[in-house]
């Protein structure tokens, strides 16, 4: 079924004063904590999905950017690549940590969109593939009997938001000769955030790179937005206590990297009694 066409909503202005100094890492801290919180990035996929108290096991913020993607951005060139603005993908973070229903605003880029899916994954406590059975997918990736088997012991919702996001993977490797993105780009794009080992700290560097300052580059929002109503003000304050360095010197993880694409190419057959998503 096609997804529905989402309607926008207009972007939250900022914050006040005394909320601008909140930073995804102290939304983090307070979960650790046990304080109560209504965020959806960083905290572990099972509380989120929880919270929406829905039949389908997956984030609802993944829903509403893959329905977006799908709609209008499927042809956008290098998609999950490019780093998107990341003033205005903050401000989609905050949006969706106040409100996990929220639908993405009218004008969004997808890159954006990209972008922010990246960023929730790369947020996640614990990747969708989990630590414990990192060397058991890494193994089985030869092999579309074996993989389907190892993913069965995954909780349902990781197995059903990992089903999910290979889905949108796999359509957008379908345009690859638009879009520049084939499922190999793809997964080295999506490797870190996916399927990573304790302690391994590129989705760390991927999580926080829109929390830190850095040059904004230019919005591509609808004219009708003005950039005070949707982008955050630049003494706005980040915690950048643990920022990363853009090279922390390791090398790529070539085996999970072909796990990733395993998933994406051969996702049907390995996904084929999850009630596979399928777009239109």
């Amino acid at each position: 079924m096609r997804p529905k066409r989402l309607d926008g909503i207009q972007f939250l202005h900022s914050k006040k004063t005394a909320d601008k100094s909140k930073s995804f890492l102290t939304n983090i801290e307070r979960w650790q904590k046990g304080v109560a919180s209504n965020d959806v990035f960083g905290v572990p996929l099972e509380i989120i999905i929880q919270r929406q108290q829905s039949t389908r096991p997956v984030p609802q913020v993944l829903v509403r950017c893959a329905d977006h993607l799908i709609i209008s951005g499927i042809h956008s060139e290098y998609l999950f690549k490019d780093e998107g603005d990341r003033k205005v993908i903050r401000q989609l973070i905050s949006i969706y940590n106040q409100d996990w229903n929220a639908q993405l605003p009218d004008g969004v880029s997808a890159i954006d969109v990209a972008a922010l899916i990246k960023c929730y994954l790369a947020s996640l406590p614990e990747p969708l593939t989990t630590f414990a059975l990192y060397d058991e997918i890494r193994d089985a990736r030869s092999s579309i009997r074996d993989m389907r088997n190892v993913l069965k012991k995954l909780p349902n919702a990781n197995y059903m938001t990992l089903e999910f996001v290979t889905a949108l993977l796999l359509r957008v490797s379908q345009k690859a000769s638009v879009n520049k993105m084939d499922a190999s780009s793809l997964a080295v794009e999506l490797t870190p955030v996916l399927m990573r080992q304790k302690g391994d700290s590129r989705a760390d560097y991927c999580s926080h790179i829109y929390y830190t300052k850095g040059p904004p580059k230019t919005a591509d929002l609808a004219s009708n937005y003005n950039t005070s109503d949707y982008l955050l003000d630049d003494d706005d304050s980040f915690d950048t206590s643990s920022q990363i360095p853009l090279d922390d010197g390791s090398p790529p993880d070539y085996s999970a990297i072909e796990v990733i694409q395993c998933l994406i190419e051969h996702h049907n057959p390995i996904f084929t009694d999850a009630n596979e998503t399928i777009w239109r």
